[in-house]
């Protein structure tokens, strides 16, 4: 299933900017960033409960905040990409 998570980390304290730092590098662990603080992420059920949990785990939840937009499995013809950035195609094939 397709996810999309943004996120908005308050860099008020000292911490802030480690926990955004930590949240982008977990976001890039399940997907790709297609925005600033927007990744999109494609995760079966037992992915999304540990990524939910390490997001979660990560944020201090009186500053920060978590969205989670789920597109399901027919994701493709939910998305529309105008303009520059182009992503990868995530499920596309894999050359080394």
């Amino acid at each position: 299933m397709m996810v999309v998570v943004s996120y908005d980390v308050a860099k008020l304290d000292t911490g802030g900017a480690r926990r955004l730092r930590r949240i982008a590098k977990t976001c890039q662990n399940y997907g790709q960033r297609v925005q600033y603080s927007v990744f999109e992420c494609i995760v079966d059920p037992a992915q999304w409960t540990l990524f939910r949990k390490s997001l979660i785990d990560e944020i201090n939840p009186e500053e920060d905040s978590l969205r989670f937009y789920f597109l399901g499995s027919n994701w493709r013809r939910r998305v529309e990409h105008v303009g520059a950035k182009k992503t990868i195609d995530q499920e596309g094939p894999l050359v080394i």
